[in-house]
């Protein structure tokens, strides 16, 4: 008689015992599904950047961007930033009045200057290594490779030696006090230590 009781008692609990063991796994699997999906979704974070970053012509200036970028014309520019422009699409643009010539900095996508925490005031010495070039609009422009702001020494990079943008690769712009401009200390890394190496 007790074993029958014992027999009815155990089979009155297997479906919630089962019960618990199904939720047990679907909780699992749940938490497997959502982290594979967070995995996917920072895998694609990059390419969606890119995808968002794709070649245009600057209607003013007929400049291509952000592949405008000719080694042959590097050189510094120095002077006072001004008259920062923040398009939702596009690069962020500013004025460089150097005291002789003015030029427009085409510098990253917002997002990109946002990552690096840039904030300059409109009068910030700055100085920029970048692409020289003539715009349709006979305006003068630099597609900017790096930039310090003079006062701190703090410079920011945004394409790599050779002119491909950093933001395209999740590389790190932004570098400390402590390296000359365009030395190899500050650029970091090889391949990207060719900014002193007398281009014009």
């Amino acid at each position: 008689m007790a074993s029958v009781r014992r027999m009815e008692r155990d089979m009155a609990l297997r479906p919630a015992d089962k019960q618990c063991n199904l939720m047990g796994r679907s909780g699992k699997v749940r938490a497997f599904l959502l982290l594979s999906l967070l995995v996917a979704l920072l895998m694609l974070q990059p390419h969606f950047a890119f995808a968002q970053d794709k070649n245009i012509v600057l209607p003013e200036s007929g400049i291509h961007y952000p592949d405008g970028f000719d080694a042959n014309t590097v050189g510094d520019v120095q002077g006072r930033a001004y008259e920062f422009i923040r398009p939702e699409k596009g690069p962020v643009q500013f004025r460089l009045d150097s005291g002789k010539e003015n030029y427009t900095i085409i510098v990253s996508p917002a997002w990109y200057w946002k990552d690096l925490n840039v904030n300059i005031p409109d009068g910030t010495e700055v100085k920029v290594r970048g692409s020289k070039s003539l715009g349709k609009d006979g305006k003068l422009y630099v597609v900017s490779q790096e930039m310090e702001i003079i006062s701190t020494k703090k410079a920011y990079v945004f394409r790599d030696d050779d002119g491909t943008p950093m933001w395209r690769g999740g590389r790190s712009g932004m570098r400390g006090s402590g390296a000359g401009f365009g030395s190899p200390q500050h650029r970091g890394g090889a391949g990207m230590n060719g900014m002193g190496r007398g281009r014009r």
